[in-house]
């Protein structure tokens, strides 16, 4: 468990009073950070606590030199995509099949969608 905590990985949790209600799990690679998980628990969504946190992912990047930024998100997770679209992700690739579904319609599974954001372009020396 220790090395989900410290070494290339980041986290960071959002409270309200004492209850933790979403957190954020990343991943340094060379120059790029990937957002390995973001998630907010139900009662508390729709109050722009993933908003916040996705920021601060991208703050982190961004204090930290990253060049690039990744994460994948499941196909139909809409709201997802468009908080992602909104602060500047696009999507870069799709893979097939990625994730389990209980959709009859997917045969069993579901696309990711591969988003990406550059952080440092034209920066570099």
């Amino acid at each position: 468990m220790q090395s989900c905590l410290a070494g290339r990985y980041f986290n960071l949790a959002a409270f309200q009073a004492e209850q933790m209600v979403g957190f954020y799990i990343g991943e340094k690679a060379g120059p790029d950070f990937t957002l390995m998980d973001i998630c907010v628990a139900p009662d508390f969504q729709g109050q722009g606590i993933a908003k916040q946190l996705l920021a601060a992912f991208i703050g982190y990047g961004e204090q930290h030199n990253a060049e690039n930024l990744f994460l994948e998100v499941r196909e139909t997770n809409t709201r997802a995509i468009a908080l992602y679209e909104q602060a500047g992700f696009s999507e870069m690739s799709v893979r097939k099949d990625y994730y389990p579904s209980d959709d009859p319609a997917k045969n069993g599974h579901e696309d990711a969608i591969l988003m990406g954001m550059t952080l440092l372009f034209g920066q570099l020396t």
